[in-house]
């Protein structure tokens, strides 16, 4: 920092030499022949001003200057103020003479010179993290910050820490880890003006000094300076790299690393993993505070509402987290006396009321956990009355259970962060694409399924025609044919039973008749299945005819043989008598024998 006396900012110009690297070309606002690094032991100036990294975006094209060796050339315009809150300031109208002098030398990348974030953009960018990254201050852990872009990078982490009220105005110790200045000579308040803003901040013990003896402020810091970050003695920091080399060793020099090129926040120690989750009030108020935020959102205008009014405005966002800081601190106290006593005997506001809780339960108890261990509590707690939650009410600014408003919030803004609706909108785009084209082509492939079934049908019709034609045409012909057969084979078996003595003789000329018939015929396939059932009509004529005549030979038969009939007495029915094996005794005559042939036609033998 610049001493004391040196009220007014002092602007230098840093240059990077080929062969001996980054160093201090010229100063103004000084004396001639002065140079306030030397004199205030600022070595680490030139590398702070140059960061690594920042070639990659601010190597500026030269084309016509006889003292430059290389193609591009690297510089740096630097302002040293003794208070950061000058820096929006200054830095508007330094960007202007800075936007002309690199304009005099055909320079054309103005990405450097754009307006640093605020808090909006804070908000807008982190949402709820933001809280998560407020807290975890507060908790002096050690906090690195990577980006690409050197100047984003130091402005989030002074928007971060913007939001403790005054302590911008308390960094005199912030440079080395061994300065502790603040703390020796602290002296608190003794009374208190409540309609005095600046003296209820400090009478609740504000600004939280978080960088004390054995912490670090370094928004951007240089390789350099490493060996500090891993001393001993610094116990916590909240630094600044473009190096991304550090990203390889964070478990190293962090505790939580939040990069911001792709927004995002590693927390690697466990125990400051639970002390950051957010309680339900937690995440009511910072989604309450997004939500103002996001609905008044100009993208042309990021630091200023679309409604230009003070809600979502960076005053009203800053009054927010205030008012937040100042009832945990109250809670904090209240905690404290509530514990004090024993559990047997309870405070007598608990006894009066017995729905009073703790109010640090909506803080996360885990957080105040963690906070009662760091220097910051130690001169908050030693510095402060035990009764501030006297003066401001010890109560979350959200308090309360999780309500179905706060899952309607939450979900309403998880879409809006994970840009639902215009996911959404594409698919149902596509959806209704396909869905059309399926139409199409399901009506395409309706109708030709309907013709194809005609088709089908009209086929199915021809081809039942045409075999009812075949059929009717097959029909007549086997009729006609099978009378003509019939007619012919009755008179041949009428011939045959009439010219034939014995069935052996009327049996063999059949077939040959038969075959005959067959020969006449013609040889086709119509002809020939007439001609099988005609056949069979004539074979089963024959055989009852050849039957019959049997039958009557065998009645004959009979009688000669003197079998006898006899009436049944029990079932009244007529068997005929034979005796079995054909023999009939009779005294005193020859024996006779009845001999049953092959044929089945019995013959008596004498």
């Amino acid at each position: 920092m610049v001493p004391s006396q040196a009220d007014d900012p002092i602007v230098c110009v840093v240059d990077f030499h080929h062969a001996r690297g980054p160093e201090i070309e010229s100063w103004f606002g000084v004396k001639d022949g002065t140079d306030p690094a030397a004199d205030n032991d600022w070595s680490y100036l030139p590398f702070m001003a140059l960061s690594d990294g920042a070639h990659a975006y601010a190597l500026l094209p030269f084309s016509s200057m006889p003292y430059v060796t290389r193609s591009t050339v690297q510089k740096a315009v630097v302002v040293i103020a003794k208070s950061p809150q000058l820096f929006g300031h200054l830095r508007e109208k330094l960007s202007m003479v800075t936007g002309a002098w690199f304009a005099q030398r055909d320079f054309t990348d103005m990405d450097i010179l754009k307006v640093g974030l605020s808090l909006r953009e804070l908000i807008y960018e982190y949402k709820h993290q933001t809280l998560v990254l407020f807290k975890c201050c507060l908790l002096q852990p050690k906090m690195l910050f990577f980006g690409s872009r050197c100047e984003r990078l130091c402005m989030m982490q002074f928007s971060l820490i913007s939001l403790i009220p005054n302590l911008l105005s308390q960094l005199s110790d912030c440079a080395d880890p061994d300065l502790d200045t603040y703390s020796t000579n602290f002296v608190p308040p003794t009374s208190l003006k409540t309609s005095s803003r600046p003296s209820l901040l400090a009478y609740m013990g504000l600004p939280l000094q978080i960088f004390g003896k054995g912490s670090l402020f370094g928004p951007y810091t240089p390789l350099q300076q490493l060996d500090v970050l891993a001393d001993y003695g610094t116990r916590s920091y909240i630094v600044g790299s473009t190096n991304s080399l550090l990203l390889q060793q964070k478990d190293r020099y962090s505790d939580i690393l939040i990069n911001l090129d792709d927004s995002s926040i590693s927390i690697s120690s466990p125990s400051l993993r639970s002390a950051l989750a957010l309680s339900a009030a937690d995440r009511r108020w910072i989604d309450f505070l997004t939500q103002t935020v996001t609905s008044t959102w100009d993208p042309q205008n990021p630091s200023r509402p679309t409604t230009l009014a003070y809600m979502g405005s960076e005053e009203f966002i800053r009054l927010q987290f205030e008012e937040y800081l100042l009832a945990l601190l109250s809670a904090v106290k209240y905690h404290l006396y509530l514990t004090s006593f024993p559990p047997s005997r309870p405070p007598l506001i608990l006894q009066e009321n017995k729905h009073e809780t703790d109010p640090i339960v909506d803080f996360n108890p885990d957080w105040l956990a963690s906070w009662q261990l760091t220097p910051s509590y130690a001169l908050f707690n030693r510095s402060t009355d035990a009764h501030l939650f006297d003066i401001v009410e010890p109560r979350h600014p959200t308090a309360g259970n999780l309500s179905i408003e706060d899952i309607q919030r939450r979900i309403t803004q998880q879409i809006h962060t994970l840009h639902l609706d215009d996911r959404f909108a594409s698919t149902k785009e596509n959806v209704s694409k396909h869905l059309a084209t399926g139409k199409e082509r399901m009506r395409e492939g309706v109708e030709k399924l309907w013709s194809d079934i005609e088709a089908f049908r009209d086929a199915q019709a021809q081809k039942r025609r045409a075999a009812a034609s075949s059929a009717s045409t097959v029909s007549e012909n086997e009729a006609s044919g099978a009378t003509t057969l019939q007619r012919r084979d009755s008179a041949r078996s009428t011939q045959s039973l009439s010219a034939l003595g014995s069935p052996e003789k009327t049996m063999s000329p059949a077939p040959n008749r038969f075959a005959a018939a067959a020969a006449a015929r013609a040889p086709d396939f119509t002809t020939a299945q007439a001609s099988v059932v005609a056949a069979g009509q004539r074979a089963g004529a024959y055989m009852s005819s050849w039957g019959a005549w049997a039958a009557e030979k065998r009645k004959g038969w009979g009688r000669v043989g003197g079998g006898e009939t006899h009436a049944s007495a029990a079932g009244g029915t007529v068997e005929k008598v034979v005796e079995e094996q054909g023999r009939v005794r009779s005294p005193g005559k020859k024996k006779s024998r009845e001999v049953v042939g092959g044929d089945g036609i019995g013959r008596l033998d004498a």
